[in-house]
């Protein structure tokens, strides 16, 4: 009989059950608190904890909400979990997925029961997915998607009729997982390429637990094939089965159980079912599982290289499984590899196995030591990938790569063959990083394997940003990106020394993760690891230059003015020679490239290419070549020619009202921009007129932003405030007065990705500008709700570092400020800049993910530099202030 009051029994449930999940969950939270690494016992609790409260909700629904006293036999109803609820692993937030099974179609009582049932699980604010079926619509819907016939797989009867439940398991065995194998596996491996595709190599520096390369997902994957082939009900059935060894699934289980911690921990921090490793939760997670700081390294940092390991290992377990079922002849063979080709002759020594490379006799191969690197040869000379088997058999062996295999002639040509003669280097080393063999042949190799940067700036891991860098010179060299880098491919073709090239790049990281300068230990290493590798005495050292000299060029490039002789003449000092500039060249666009999929720019290449030019004419001319005389007299020469139409008056007025820096930091066409502009200011009369003029510069991917306007004190801390209120990064900066009063800037901005404003965003940005510097919008009441800090930015240590340089220029003293970016940084600094009365001649910002290094030429009131120590200080201190203020306007 229905109860009267069916709300206020409901009611009633809700408040009992959700004490007892409360009190549950505040449990299991405590004592996963305490031991942070027990996943297991974990996700297995808080399954017990939500059996309990579906099958409370199923009697209520059911005996005291709907009783049924004389059903009939259509009248059932099977509750059954589904999917990761199925299979009993539950993180704190994941969904509760619920197969309500029914004989015949629904009747009413079941849809009323099935109802009530939904909304008391609802009241208690978990995520249900839910479907009412037959036995037969399982069947079907399962024989017409994998996704529900893999959520079949992992059903297990909770609570109502259990023959109902018992015959769905039997049909299910019977009639949906038999005959399929093969179509269901290909399914799989589609997911999997696609999830992979749409979530990053498990090498990106925010990887998805769940979805991600080497995450949960994979490894649910291999246990749900050999499920739906084998019938197996755990992993470890696959070591009988001969799928996996013991020490295979004692990995996956070591795998599984500390992503599965890792997973439960996001969960737990977020308070929502969080997948996602973001920087800023990379350190609460860290936190939370005992990770510390030590020896120059962040706790997050051990963490993520932790992390990384695992993945990688799980990469390594599908790799085997994979090929095992092949071998069974269950999986299909790739399907490039189905498509007839002749199959390349192998070495003695070496068999084909299902198109892959094996060991004909394992005893026979480890005889030899040094068959553990030919064996990689044999891969890149055939195209052919290693069979997992002969993978198996490397990694058990690698203790047999001892210091005289590393001292070898022969084992030294066989390394730097592999990175010089097969055209596709990355392959070979990629796959001996995974399997330890790079690093037991260069042990020195081992502290950066997986090893994470916590940056904004590095995509990568440090080894794979390696890897990415070597790909990267064998693309160059292959001719594939001649338009692109035709600098670094004209180097190329012309003839340098490859083996010095090839061995830089792959050393020239080597020392990070230490306290020391990465740069400066990385050339100590490569000291005694060049000659290890085959190489003579002349190029042993030119690699140690490399690998110690290895950011030079870039810094100078993004942080210094390439206009400015000194820069050009200190460099050209620093390199020595034409030989030496083109190697650094090639090896620092590699660099940049490596870093990351979106790194490199035109910008970046403008610099570049104008800094190793005019090296390059230097080291072949002479030094004194360089002088701003000479420059000065070539680009008036360029402007008359561009302004054959003006008079010769207006032509000397021009070339005669701008100092000499002018003439050799900007390039004609700006030249021309400008004089056009201050001619209109002139002929307008207006002393308070602005003109500005916004244009693409394509060659640059930047918008060049042209100011000019009577000068007065603070105006290039006023166009810093406009364009940061417009949401404009700037990434380069020129400022000039002229000899009659009037003052020119030249801003390079790109929007928030990165790029050049679209034309039709143009005149908004022009506005908005205007009214800034008119004074309708007051830049620095504006910012304070646009300046902000992100959230998953707020994690990173950018420590201030404050330098003034008087050497590197002849007439400005250069102060870098290196500090945590955020968009009205410049501001800021230039306003504290503008009340000391500094005079700023121009600013060069290089960005590398969350910090910034912000470049000022500048003179002091008199026009002289900051030579005393006393104003240096003070003016340090002053900026310091300023950088604090907004800092804490950011945070706030």
């Amino acid at each position: 009989m229905q109860s009267p009051d069916n709300g206020a029994l409901r009611a009633e449930v809700v408040r009992i059950l959700r004490a007892a999940q409360d009190a549950g969950r505040k449990e299991i939270a405590t004592g996963f608190a305490e031991q942070p690494f027990a996943a297991r016992p974990l996700t297995r609790a808080y399954t017990y904890l939500t059996d309990g409260i579906v099958r409370s909700a199923l009697y209520v629904a059911g005996e005291l909400l709907h009783p049924q006293p004389n059903p009939t036999s259509g009248q059932r109803i099977a509750v059954i979990a589904v999917g990761g609820y199925g299979r009993g692993e539950m993180a704190p937030f994941s969904d509760v997925d619920l197969l309500f099974l029914t004989p015949y179609k629904v009747t009413g009582w079941a849809e009323s029961v099935i109802e009530s049932m939904l909304y008391i699980l609802w009241d208690l604010r978990l995520k249900i997915g839910h479907s009412t079926r037959t036995i037969r619509d399982c069947l079907r819907l399962g024989a017409e998607d994998s996704t529900i016939c893999t959520a079949m797989l992992e059903q297990r009867f909770l609570a109502g009729d259990a023959e109902l439940a018992e015959e769905l398991d039997g049909r299910l065995k019977s009639d949906l997982f038999k005959g399929g194998e093969r179509d269901f596996i290909e399914a799989k491996l589609a997911e999997r390429d696609e999830r992979h595709i749409k979530q990053g190599a498990r090498y990106m520096v925010e990887p998805n637990v769940k979805e991600g390369k080497g995450g949960l997902r994979d490894l649910q994957s291999l246990y749900w094939i050999a499920k739906f082939i084998y019938g197996v009900q755990d992993v470890a059935e696959l070591v009988p089965l001969g799928l996996f060894r013991p020490e295979e699934f004692d990995t996956f289980v070591q795998a599984e159980e500390f992503l599965w911690a890792v997973r439960a921990h996001l969960h737990l921090v977020t308070g929502r079912p969080s997948e996602k490793l973001t920087f800023d939760l990379q350190v609460e997670v860290a936190e939370r599982m005992g990770y510390e700081d030590r020896a120059g390294r962040r706790g997050v940092e051990v963490f993520m290289q932790r992390y990384f390991l695992e993945a990688t290992r799980v990469g390594d377990l599908t790799r085997i499984f994979l090929t095992k079922l092949e071998a069974a002849h269950v999986k299909s063979a790739p399907l490039l590899e189905r498509i007839f080709r002749r199959r390349p002759k192998t070495r003695a020594g070496y068999t084909v196995v299902n198109n892959r490379l094996a060991v004909a006799d394992d005893r026979k191969f480890l005889a030899d030591k040094l068959n553990l690197l030919r064996i990689f040869e044999e891969a890149l000379r055939t195209g052919m990938l290693i069979h997992p088997d002969a993978m198996r058999l490397v990694t058990a062996n690698l203790h047999l790569i001892d210091e005289e295999t590393r001292n070898d002639r022969e084992a030294q040509r066989i390394f730097l063959d592999l990175l010089l003669k097969h055209g596709n280097p990355e392959r070979a080393l990629r796959r001996m990083n995974e399997l330890g063999v790079l690093s037991a042949f260069i042990p020195e190799f081992q502290p950066i394997v997986a090893m994470m940067q916590f940056n904004m700036y590095h995509s990568y891991t440090v080894d794979e940003h390696t890897i990415q860098c070597i790909a990267q010179l064998a693309q160059i060299e292959r001719g594939e990106l001649i338009e692109e880098l035709p600098v670094a491919s004209s180097i190329l073709k012309t003839g340098v020394n490859r083996k010095v090239l090839y061995v830089a790049l792959l050393l020239h990281d080597i020392g990070k993760g230490r306290e020391q300068d990465h740069s400066i230990l990385g050339a100590q290493i490569a000291r005694k690891v060049a000659p290890r590798l085959g190489l003579n005495k002349a190029d042993s050292e030119t690699v140690e230059w490399l690998v110690r000299y290895h950011l030079l060029m870039s810094d100078m490039a993004q942080k210094r003015d390439i206009a400015d002789p000194r820069t050009v003449r200190g460099f050209a000092k620093a390199v020595g020679s034409v030989k030496r500039l083109d190697l650094l060249t090639v090896l620092t666009v590699c660099d940049i490239r490596g870093v990351g999929p979106t790194t490199w720019n035109n910008w970046k290449a403008t610099l570049l290419r104008a800094l190793h030019a005019e090296t390059r004419r230097a080291l072949e001319t002479g030094l004194e070549d360089l002088s701003r005389a000479n420059r000065g007299a070539e680009a008036k020469k360029a402007l008359r020619k561009a302004l054959a139409d003006w008079s010769k008056a207006d032509l000397k007025a021009e070339t005669a009202r701008h100092y000499d820096p002018y003439w050799q930091g900007l390039n004609l066409s700006t030249h021309v921009e400008f004089a056009g502009m201050l001619k209109r200011l002139e002929e307008g009369g207006d002393p308070g007129a602005v003109e500005i003029r916004l244009h693409p510069d394509e060659d640059r991917d930047a918008t060049r932003a042209c100011f000019a306007m009577a000068d007065h004190p603070g105006i290039f801390a006023r166009i810093a405030g406009a364009l940061a209120l417009a949401g404009a990064n700037v990434v380069d900066a020129r400022s000039y007065t002229t000899k009659d009063g009037f003052v020119t800037d030249a801003f390079w901005i790109q929007d928030a990705e990165g790029h050049p404003y679209e034309a039709d965003r143009l005149p908004r940005l022009t506005q908005l500008i205007h009214k800034t510097l008119g004074g309708e919008v007051v830049a620095r009441d504006a910012l304070v709700s646009r300046d902000k800090v992100k959230k998953r930015e707020r994690a990173f240590r950018v420590p201030t570092h404050i330098t003034f340089d008087n050497e590197g220029s002849e007439i400005y003293t250069i102060i870098e400020v290196d500090t945590r970016d955020r968009p009205g940084l410049l501001y800021d600094l230039a306003r504290a800049m503008a009340e000391a009365n500094v005079y700023i001649a121009n600013a060069v910002i290089a960005t590398y993910g969350e910090q910034v290094v912000d470049t000022f030429y500048v003179k002091d009131m008199f026009g002289l530099k900051y030579h005393s120590q006393p104003k240096q200080r003070a003016l340090e201190a002053r900026l310091r202030k300023a950088i604090a203020a907004g800092v804490e306007r950011a945070a706030s």
